[in-house]
């Protein structure tokens, strides 16, 4: 895929390389005016997860807006995996490609910060808390916007929307007993009600979640989560975990011998009713589904007293994305109170804002009072404590586990 440039742009980045044998350097968010000048013309690659056609949509939307005002055209580079535009830039830095890389921006998620932070794949820091919207950002209240999956993000990484492990069921189907306050309840509830659960297999995102919030809620010392993995005892502090799954499976949808492919899927059966619970890292997931008809309006939500995972989701600029200028601008439109409010409405996603409402003008405010987030929304109050994301050395090797267990073929 080619990349848009002025030819002036073009023409100083080769001249740069060819006598300094340096990189162009990064566009400077401080100087906004200068960023602005720069981006006009580009076309950003906006590598983003494509299995939701609201989030498409909403995309679209804000492909439009930096169209229409600073000139800078948006692709969707539509992902299953989140994975797979890493692995683009791991190749190209393999292959010496330090400039005119084809990722320009990343929805990313702590694991794969994590690794791209630790091989030197993001643009250089301190970019994200230089953005002209930054200054409504709630990093007062919401500590996972600096620190991601208990990796520091150094201003690598912009913020976009917030999220909450919630689950969701249909109140008009009965079903045996009460519902589930734990994960160790949900696999009392699944034995009841077999057939009537399940969850994606990892390495998909909903899926891994799962399992991270079941580790949570069972290992014997939660601290050792916030660290790196201790390969010694890795078997023993996650066989809780693993002895909850030899129970829990059997008694899944489809006997734990297949899986959902991923939330869409898990949706779907919710609203076939296949399923009767499942679950979403958005609090307003189902009320946003029921105001697009994709599930039936008596579906509800709920959670853990104890808590359940909370983080923040954000994009990043790889090291050597061709429209990096672009990109900021995209980014910092993302965090604008124009699109967080839009972005918030069921009706439009549902995705929780990063922003810190009350540092808004009265005419921002209300249009963030005005929302309504629907018939299914917990109120915050109702969500319960936030647990915190393990470190991500403890998902990828977690993930190798459960696929020896429970993979294909076994």
């Amino acid at each position: 895929m080619k990349k848009t440039l002025t030819i002036w742009a073009a023409s100083t980045i080769l001249g740069l390389s060819a006598l300094t044998g340096s990189y162009a350097a990064d566009p400077n968010p401080s100087d906004w005016d200068a960023v602005k000048a720069e981006a006009r013309g580009q076309t950003v690659f906006f590598n983003a997860w494509g299995g939701s056609q609201n989030i498409n949509d909403y995309i679209t939307w804000a492909g439009d807006q930096l169209k229409e005002r600073y000139g800078v055209t948006v692709n969707h580079v539509k992902l299953d995996d989140t994975a797979n535009a890493v692995a683009t830039v791991v190749a190209e830095k393999t292959a010496g490609k330090d400039e005119g890389g084809r990722v320009d921006l990343i929805w990313i998620n702590g694991e794969n910060f994590a690794s791209m932070k630790r091989q030197g794949l993001l643009m250089s820091p301190g970019w994200a808390d230089k953005l002209p919207n930054w200054a409504y950002v709630d990093v007062e209240n919401k500590p996972t916007i600096t620190v991601d999956f208990t990796i520091p993000t150094d201003g690598m990484e912009s913020p976009w929307g917030g999220a909450k492990l919630v689950f969701f069921h249909d109140t008009a189907r009965e079903k045996s007993g009460p519902l589930p306050d734990s994960i160790s309840g949900l696999v009392t509830w699944a034995a009841a009600n077999k057939g009537r659960f399940s969850y994606p297999a990892p390495p998909d995102f909903i899926g891994s979640s799962f399992l991270k919030q079941a580790l949570s809620e069972v290992i014997a010392d939660p601290a050792k989560l916030l660290q790196p993995v201790n390969q010694e005892s890795f078997q023993k502090d996650t066989q809780p975990l693993f002895d909850l799954l030899d129970k829990l499976h059997p008694n899944m949808w489809r006997s734990g011998r297949a899986f959902p492919k991923n939330y869409p899927d898990m949706s779907q059966m919710l609203a076939d009713g296949e399923l009767d619970i499942i679950f979403a890292f958005n609090p307003a997931e189902a009320s946003s589904a029921i105001a697009q008809n994709k599930m039936p309006d008596t579906v509800r939500s709920f959670t853990f007293s104890g808590g359940t995972l909370g983080n923040t989701h954000f994009v990043a600029i790889p090291y050597n994305a061709t429209s990096k200028a672009g990109a900021l601008l995209l980014a910092n439109f993302l965090i604008s109170p124009e699109a967080q409010a839009r972005k918030q409405d069921p009706n439009i996603w549902g995705d929780p804002t990063v922003l810190n409402v009350t540092k808004l003008n009265a005419d921002d405010q209300a249009a963030f009072a005005a929302l309504d987030l629907g018939i299914a929304t917990l109120k915050p109050e109702e969500l319960g404590p936030m647990l915190p994301e393990p470190h991500p050395t403890w998902m990828t090797e977690i993930e190798k586990e459960w696929t020896r267990r429970y993979g294909a073929g076994n």
